[in-house]
């Protein structure tokens, strides 16, 4: 309150015009959310990953999820020893059709509580490494901003070393963090990934 009287006061002793003058250039002095910085890409992309976690499945399965019984090339985008870490981890069941020589898999109610992606933490950066300048696409500037993150609210399935085996990006990504690339776009209200 103090404050804001003393501004008022010099706004009274200066004049209307230079007073204006002052307040402008204080503002100038003040981070936009729309300057290409680290600070507004980080906050950007922490935004953005907040809601929008990394998952083992990013397009999801439909199950019940059948496999070849005999393994190999036959198994389709996920492989039996895929399956059978998280059927370990409690997450699937696994029920042996002998006369169909397949493996059927269903959720069981933790899997349930994963999703069909199979989630396992959102990102927060760590560090921004670069950004290109930014450069006009669909009339708004873009950059490509490099950075390394780390995962948060990793469930506990996911810590388990028989599931980090058997998706080791994922466990990677879960024991040290990793590196990623996004496109930013900017907006009115300060940079955003473009959906």
């Amino acid at each position: 309150m103090a404050r804001r009287t003393r501004v008022l006061e010099s706004m009274r002793i200066l004049g209307s015009g230079t007073a204006v003058l002052v307040f402008l250039l204080g503002m100038a002095g003040c981070q936009s959310k729309t300057a290409a910085t680290k600070e507004n890409f980080t906050a950007a992309l922490n935004t953005y990953y907040a809601s929008h976690d990394d998952c083992i499945f990013p397009g999801g399965l439909r199950f019940p999820y059948e496999v070849s019984a005999k393994g190999g090339a036959g198994d389709g985008p996920v492989s039996a020893k895929q399956l059978d870490a998280l059927t370990n981890a409690g997450m699937l069941q696994k029920t042996d059709d002998k006369e169909l020589h397949i493996n059927r898999y269903i959720l069981t109610p933790a899997g349930t509580r994963a999703t069909v992606r199979f989630c396992y933490g959102h990102r927060t950066l760590t560090s921004i490494d670069s950004s290109t300048d930014p450069a006009k696409v669909n009339g708004y500037p873009e950059t490509l901003v490099q950075y390394h993150y780390t995962l948060m609210d990793v469930p506990l399935w996911a810590k388990a070393e028989s599931i980090q085996a058997a998706f080791p990006e994922m466990g990677k990504a879960v024991k040290g963090g990793g590196d990623g690339k996004a496109r930013l776009s900017q907006t009115l209200a300060g940079w955003q990934v473009p959906e």
